[in-house]
């Protein structure tokens, strides 16, 4: 029997998800060990018609032999398998044999009726779970998909590591977007890439926004030329001509030399206007005359300067409704959106935690040199089943926080630090002084429907303030 399929050929940038990832199109194959032909009747009769692949074995031999040659979705085995024989261990030793082959493959051990014991001392030598003869069907069925889907995630997390070591050694950024939710945005970013187009990104905060214009800009014929991102929504106004377009000597009072902006530095190159949508009402006409004329004038200069760049701003804000309530320009918005790009959130592309975990984990791990070596399963099904409201970014914080918390070579859920309830639920008294600016913070975002300055005024805060906390959280 053939072994399953490997994905080997890269391609540029966004293959088709099918093609890169043909597990997910493929039944799953189990390999189900037991002495008794009842029980892998049983379970022929209960997984076929699930379109799962059931090949069985009556001997750790054979189970041996199988994995020699062919590669498995998940493995069940049972404890025992010499006749009047009780101790299970045959079925650990066999358990413990191939966890040292692959410690990835889901291996779900079937025990007697009430010998705890033995299940405890399975998953204490790797087994990923258990199930009692006589077994309940939906259980045993939630179990496999369960562990399949994560095995699968794993296998996919450790391809896109490769690949994106490939891709950054081409000096591209790492972009890791399996999801099928992601492909649109794939598809935009292959085809839009390499033009001068104006891009607007859209999306919640945290998503993966500026990625996403790093990648545009490493696929451009100006990926040599440098780019420069400008947090536009945390500029004051009173700075924001001196900080995109420069100053001359004098131009205010603090002006005691020449100062060159954004846009200049820019020049042959892209520039990045995150949070496009909180730039003021009266600065977007200024900004606006500069896309149409490609020029720009340094405060206090009456010298215009030519200027070739290419833009690409992002917001998280509903543009079309704020130029229907008159907070932006709708011209302006036309010359932004040449095509536009909307990243979905996280909980949208559940598909691409686990390899956003690892990626993360590796990172950290790395940077705080702490020798980790993956995650417990529970943990990565805590990080399966958040919500992530504050997207990749909080997912990002999570980790590094993981890496430092952690004790032993995996991540638990401890480590994580989530709480699965919502943080609102509970009493001021029981949160800490960050948990409460958090859900604070999340409450006004929401209220304002992700307007920064709005927000930032019901709270108190300036716009830079509350930024500076969006970021401390992960928000």
């Amino acid at each position: 029997m053939p072994t399953s399929a490997k994905s080997q050929d890269l391609g540029a940038l966004a293959p088709s998800d099918a093609s890169v990832h043909p597990e997910k199109n493929r039944a799953p194959r189990i390999l189900a060990a037991d002495d008794q032909p009842h029980i892998l009747e049983a379970l022929e009769l209960l997984l076929h018609p699930q379109s799962y692949r059931l090949e069985s074995v009556k001997s750790p031999r054979e189970v041996k032999e199988a994995l020699a040659t062919e590669s498995y979705d998940a493995l069940l085995i049972d404890l025992n398998y010499t006749r009047d024989t009780t101790s299970g261990q045959e079925g650990l030793d066999l358990l413990s044999e191939i966890v040292a082959l692959d410690s990835n493959l889901p291996v779900i051990v079937m025990t007697a009726w009430g010998n705890v014991e033995l299940a405890v001392e399975a998953m204490r030598r790797g087994a990923r779970d258990f199930i009692q003869k006589p077994w309940e069907n939906e259980r045993l069925l939630a179990i496999l998909r369960t562990q399949i889907e994560l095995h699968r995630a794993l296998q996919r997390a450790e391809r896109l590591a490769a690949e994106n070591r490939l891709l950054q050694a081409q000096g591209r950024p790492e972009f890791i977007a399996a999801a099928p939710s992601m492909q649109p945005v794939l598809d935009s970013i292959a085809r839009v890439g390499p033009s001068d187009a104006n891009i607007l990104i859209t999306g919640e905060h945290g998503s993966g926004k500026e990625v996403v214009a790093q990648t545009l800009h490493a696929l451009s014929s100006r990926a040599a030329r440098p780019l420069v991102a400008v947090n536009t929504g945390a500029l004051a106004e009173g700075l924001f001509e001196s900080e995109l377009f420069g100053h001359v000597k004098g131009a205010f009072t603090d002006a005691r030399t020449d100062r060159i902006g954004r846009f200049e530095l820019a020049d042959g190159g892209t520039i990045f206007l995150d949070e496009i949508g909180n730039v003021p009402i009266r600065q977007q006409a200024k900004l606006l005359r500069v896309l149409e004329s490609g020029e720009i004038e340094r405060l206090g200069s009456s010298r215009p300067r030519k200027i070739d760049v290419r833009l690409i701003s992002a917001t998280n804000t509903d543009l079309q409704a704020a130029c229907s309530s008159g907070q932006f320009r709708e011209d302006l918005l036309f010359r932004l959106n040449t095509v536009e790009i909307h990243v979905p959130p996280l909980r949208e592309r559940r598909e691409d935690i686990p390899t956003l975990a690892i990626h993360f984990l590796r990172r950290y791990a790395s940077r705080y040199r702490r020798e980790i070596d993956g995650f417990d399963t529970s943990a990565l099904q805590i990080m399966a089943q958040y919500s992530w409201p504050g997207n990749v970014r909080e997912l990002e914080h999570t980790l590094e926080r993981a890496v430092l918390m952690c004790r032993g070579r995996e991540i638990q859920p401890a480590d994580l630090g989530l709480n699965m309830q919502r943080p609102q639920a509970q009493n001021l008294e029981e949160l800490s002084l960050e948990a409460v600016e958090t859900v604070l913070i999340r409450k006004a975002l929401q209220r304002f429907h992700g307007n920064i300055s709005q927000a930032a005024e019901a709270l108190g805060l300036s716009r830079g303030a509350l930024y500076r906390r969006m970021e401390k959280y992960g928000l």
